[in-house]
Parts: C-alpha cells; structure tokens; sequence
C-alpha cells in the first residue's frame, strides 16, 4: 500500500457516502445472501434510487435487475460489491471505466486470512482505486450507514433507525461488529448521524471517515473506536480538521498493549509505549481518549450538546444523601472542582431545604422535595445562576412513572442558564420510564455511571480551557547551530549506544547542564581526578556496552577520599570484568558527587508511526518500577512540557515537600525542551536518549547520566 496518501475530504467521499444513487451488484432474491440483506436494508426507508444488478435475474421480486453496471440507466453514485473476491477486480474496473462515486467490498478472505497472495490481491485492489481516485471501502467490511438518508447499506439485520436530530454522534469504527452494536444506541435515545467501518481499510480508512464527518452538517461530534493504523499521523490530521470545524472527537482504542518494550535499550523506550505514544498524539489534536468503550457513546453525546464551560466549578443536587457523596468521591477522583455557593444561592437552598439535608455542595434536597415541587427548580436556578458553577449534576436515584415529568423542569434549567444539566441515572432499572426522554433531549445530558460522568465533565473542562488558549507557538530554546556538531559526535561514536561521556557533550551542545568529569585509567588517577573536581565523588565505568552500569555494580557513589577513590576504582573494574560477554572499557569516568535534590528523567524516543516523542518522569534509576511518567511528542511549547511536569503523579515532589526547596519548573520546562529539540533535529539518526537522572534543587539542575542510542 502506498503511504503518506492526503486525506479524503467530505466532496472526496460525498457521491459514496451520501449517494443519490446506489448499486448492488449481486442482487439476489435468495434469502440470507449479502445482496438480499442490503437491498432488504435499503428498500423500506432510503428515498434515493436503488439499482439491482446481476447476470442470473431479469427481476428481484418487483424490481428490474440488470446483467452489468454499464446496462443502468445512470452511473451510481455508490456500488455495493457483493460477490466473491474472486470476482470483485473485475467489477471494480467497471466501476473505474463508469466512474463510478465509490464501491464497497463485502468480500473477505484477504489479507487478513495471511494466505500467500491475499495481501497481494487486496493490495490491486488499493491500487486501482487510488489510481482512479474512485474511494473504495474494504475489503471485508459489513458496511456503511447513513442515517440522513434512512440508507444502511449493510447486510446487518434491518433497523429502522431515526433520521438525526441535532446533536447526533457520527460513529467510526474499524471493527463492524462492534461499530453496529453502537448503531443500537438509538434504541436507548441517542440520535446517531453516521455508522463507518472501514474493514480491512485497503484504501479509505478511518481518518478519511474522519475528515469526511468533520464536514458534515448532519454530525454534531464523532464517536471513534479503532485497533491501530499503519500511518496515525494522518488520524491526527483528521481530527485537527474536526477541532477547525468545531466538532469533539471521543476515541477509545482496543489493543492497548505496549508491543516492543522489551526491545528498549533504554528506560525511554520501555516507557514511551505504543499506548502512550496514541496518547500523547491524540491530545496534541484536541481528541478525548476514553479508556473504555462503555464510556464512549456518553462522552460523545455530552460534548455534542454542551456548550463550552463558563465555570470549572460543579455543583450536585441531589436527593439522596448516598447519591451526593458518590458524586463528591467521583469528582475528587477527576479532578473537578466542587466549591460551596455564593450567598445568594446560599440563601435560596438554607430557605427550601429542611434542617436535616445539606445546603452545602453536593446539596441534598432530601425527600422532602416530593412534598415541595418548587423546591427542586428553585434550588436548581439558584445554583445555576451561580457563577462559581459552570454544570449542575442530578443523580437520579430512583425511576418512576413520573420521572420524565421532570424532564421538562431540567431542560428549561439549561436552556435558561445556557450551562449543562447531567443526569446521572443512578438506578439499575437502566432504560427505566423516562431514560429515553432524557437522551433525546438536546439540552440535558444522560449518564449511567458517576466515574463516566466525572470523567467526560473533566474532559469537557480541559477541551474548553484548549479552546480559550492562544494560538500554539513552539520557540526554539537551543540554538539551531548546535545540530551541526552534535551530528558529527553522533556520527563519531563507535557504538549504537553513546558512551555517557559522549553523551552528555551532545546535551552540552543544546544548552543541557551536565556535571563535570575526567577519565581515569587507573586507581591513582581516578584519586587525582576527584580530588581535582572536588570530593566527594563518584566513579562509573565508562563501556559502550554498559548501557545500565547501576546493574551492572560498575557505580560508587559519595566517595569522600583518595584512599576510598582508589578502592572503588578496583571494584568497579572487577566487577566490570565479570561481565559476560567481556566489554569493552574506555576508563572510569569521576565526578563530584551532586548534593542531593530530586531526581528527574528526561527521555526522548523516535516513535516509527508518530515520530520524536518526549517522557518525563521521578524516581531515578525507580522509574520503571514507579511507571510515573507522562509522554508528549516533541516538540512542545514551554506551556506544554509544564503541563507535562503537571501531569506527573510525584509532581508535589518538584514544587516542594517537607520543607525542600521547590524546583525551578521554568527551567526544568525549558531543557524538556531542548531534549525534544535534540531529538527531533537528529529523528534520522537518533531512536533513543535517556538523561537520567537531572538532580533538581531549586534552580539548580544538573543531568549526572546520560544515554543516547542510535538508530540500529
């Protein structure tokens, strides 16, 4: 397959996935059959034209079929292949010679069976398709619906799906089975615009359906479930179209595995997995990723209706005491803001709700509400007219016959406030009376889960925070002629792995602080040396082939004279010598030791599908076994390599802990940034750096180790 293909675009793909026409070749009237399906599908609901062709009929039960697709009356905007692989390419040159808008393969057994040949005829496929520029979708794909024109063009059974209202979630999936099980969401009330799979994506693909919905008036925000692609960076490019147009991508990705971490040299490599690499690039562009599929219909619905966040504060009405400490558990775990109520609201909540609930946020309104049916709205506006509160939660507890009544008061809350209202259905009896009415209305949002609901509201919060910053600006901190040299030390190194020392005069050249050193030979040597930099010291044997040398006992730390300088050097070069097979040894390397602070890695990797990417983390030569890291691809702004710092779990640790100096996160920010300008002025060269660790105190920060890989 070729790569690096641009982007469908939605008048690329228009004729074939809002056809005024469609084609099935391989009409059938035998029951069960993918041409029966489809035309059973299309036949009660799609108001276009539906053209049945096959050599074998005159007639499917009242409608003509014709021997060829140059026997129509038109040329169809979509054709609907379904036949035998062994006779799709020549339906597909058809199609080519009619120009046709687009085809759809059924057919399966290709390159996914990992047959000899397979790939190979999927791979014709693509390229008969890409040189005529006529989108094809497949093979082995159950299909694409369109609910705008009430056309499912499937061999899926028949639903009768509404037409979208406004809100509506266009749904891409790459897997057709799974993608169709969100098709039913519109059973429970979602309105749903659009159901792509792309099947074995030989030639469109999920970021075309992407780029495709992100011009689509029909589709409010996309729902998008996905494995993996050959090329994501184009994902990523669809989804920034998405971001311009206004519309939230959700993603859930299955297959979240970190493949290849056991072929790392480095911490770097083990840490910056496939997973956090889809990670890092997806919020680069703007897109909420989900961690699980139950989650993704919500989100989606949720930021398809609310509007852009006036507030990052919440507030909880409730009538259940239970129910209203959930909702607090829920958004402490997220990370959202839950502050009390301004006087006003105070006053209005302190005279409807009896001495035995809380005023206080998350408010309980007790049940006493029954009693008291203006209760409920006053207390609701009052908060809402709050402008510490930016969404109002309602856990609903309990269903009843009456619970739709209530929609109406939630829905006028919302509209007059201009702020969401999220309904938490609470209740286990999940499409109890009034769930329905719920999701159908544009201006309240269903949830049933709490840790869901938190979830997409912080998500909500952090899209709207991206919305409200300026424009993105990445100013380069190092200067651009230290590329020149640090490629010709890269070049000058013997081994795949830099020694340290070569290392870190690579870090030097970006402006990187590296602590000093010399090279000892032998034991009185290396004593000369330390008393030289200033003792304490520390002795490292310097090897090419000791990448990791705390593990390989080739390390003395906090030596504090010539005799034990000495005594160290001895130990260091037996132990190295232990090491099979032999390596090679270029000396020992001595250096002051370092007062202590805390210890940072800084890592940098060149991902083979998303390119530089950069990891932080705490703990030292612990960071693997601690896992707090946060990844981002390079290169970053200095407000995004804070944010970075921000996100790590020991991030208290850097801004001060029991009485330490806090560390200059300004500066720390700046050389993330010259590592991601290392990294991505040697991609070609470089796969793998690891400064680590950068021993932090206040501003002074100092890399002790180093490690820079080559490319194999």
């Amino acid at each position: 397959m070729s790569l690096h293909r641009g982007l469908y675009r939605h008048a690329d793909l228009a004729r074939l996935l809002h056809p005024a026409s469609v084609a099935i070749v391989g009409a059938t009237p035998r029951p069960g059959a993918f041409g029966e399906r489809v035309l059973a599908n299309l036949a009660p609901f799609y108001g276009g034209r539906i053209h049945l062709v096959n050599a074998r009929y005159e007639q499917v039960g009242d409608r003509r079929c014709h021997p060829s697709l140059s026997a129509l009356p038109e040329v169809p905007d979509c054709v609907m292949i379904a036949v035998a692989r062994e006779a799709v390419e020549p339906v597909v040159e058809e199609c080519i010679a009619l120009g046709v808008g687009g085809v759809i393969v059924f057919a399966s057994g290709y390159a996914e069976t990992g047959k000899p040949g397979r790939a190979e005829q999927q791979e014709r496929l693509a390229d008969m398709a890409r040189r005529a520029r006529m989108p094809l979708i497949g093979p082995n794909c159950i299909g694409v619906n369109n609910y705008a024109l009430r056309a499912r063009i499937t061999f899926m059974p028949p639903a009768d799906i509404p037409s979208p209202r406004p809100g509506a979630i266009g749904v891409v999936s790459q897997s057709g089975a799974l993608g169709f099980g969100f098709e039913q969401a519109a059973f429970r009330g979602v309105s749903v615009s659009h159901l792509l799979t792309s099947g074995n994506s030989c030639d469109v693909d999920m970021a075309d359906f992407v780029a495709y919905l992100a011009d689509d008036p029909a589709c409010s925000a996309i729902a998008l479930l996905f494995e993996g692609m050959a090329e994501p960076m184009r994902l990523i490019e669809a989804a920034g179209l998405a971001w311009a147009a206004g519309k939230p991508v959700v993603a859930c990705k299955l297959a979240v595995g970190e493949f290849g971490a056991q072929a790392a040299m480095s911490y770097t490599g083990s840490l910056a997995g496939s997973q956090a690499a889809y990670r890092a690039a997806f919020e680069r562009a703007g897109v909420v990723l989900v961690d699980n599929v139950e989650a993704l219909m919500e989100a989606a619905c949720f930021l398809a209706k609310a509007p852009p966040p006036t507030s990052r504060g919440v507030a909880v009405l409730a009538t259940s005491g239970g129910a209203a400490i959930m909702a607090a558990d829920k958004a402490e775990a997220h990370g959202v803001p839950m502050p009390q109520p301004g006087p006003a609201a105070r006053a209005v909540l302190e005279a409807r709700i009896p001495e035995f609930g809380s005023t206080r946020n998350p408010v309980d309104l007790t049940a006493q509400v029954l009693n008291d049916p203006e209760c409920l709205p006053a207390c609701a506006n009052a908060l809402m007219d709050d402008p510490a509160f930016g969404a109002l939660v309602i856990p609903m507890v309990y269903a009843t016959a009456q619970t739709a009544t209530r929609l109406p008061v939630y829905a006028d809350i919302a509209r007059r406030s201009g702020k969401p209202v999220i309904v938490v259905w609470v209740t286990d009896w999940l499409e109890g009376p009034g769930s329905a009415a719920f999701e159908q209305s544009p201006d309240v949002v269903l949830f049933r889960s709490m840790d869901r609901a938190y979830a997409a509201i912080a998500a909500w919060h952090r899209r709207g925070e991206r919305l409200a910053a300026p424009p993105r600006e990445v100013v380069r901190r190092a200067p651009a002629a230290a590329a020149a040299p640090a490629a010709a030390l890269l070049a000058q190194a013997q081994g795949r792995a830099l020694t340290e020392r070569e290392a870190k005069a690579v870090l030097a050249l970006y402006g990187i602080p590296v602590v000093q050193e010399r090279l000892a030979h032998s034991a009185d040597d290396a004593a000369s040396a330390a008393e030289a930099l200033g003792l304490p010291a520390v002795l490292k044997v310097e090897s090419p082939d000791l990448p990791h040398k705390t593990e390989a006992g080739v390390i003395r730390l906090n030596l504090r004279n010539a005799d034990a300088v000495r005594a160290a050097y001895d130990a260091v070069m037996a132990n190295a010598a232990r090491v099979s097979p032999p390596p090679r040894i270029n000396g020992v390397l001595v250096q002051p030791m370092v007062p202590e602070g805390v210890e940072v890695m800084v890592g940098a990797r060149v991902d083979p599908l998303f390119g530089p990417l950069v990891v932080v983390g705490l703990g030292g030569v612990l960071v693997e076994l601690l896992q707090d890291t946060a990844v981002g691809l390079a290169p970053l702004t200095h407000a995004e390599a804070l944010a970075l710092l921000e996100k790590l779990k020991g991030a208290a640790a850097l801004r001060g802990f029991r009485g330490s100096a806090p560390v200059d996160l300004d500066r720390l920010a700046d050389l993330v940034g010259r590592v991601c300008e290392l990294v991505a002025d040697h991609r070609a060269s470089v796969a793998e750096i690891d400064v680590n660790p950068l021993i932090c105190a206040g501003s002074r920060i100092l890399a002790v180790d180093a490690l820079i890989v080559k490319n194999g």
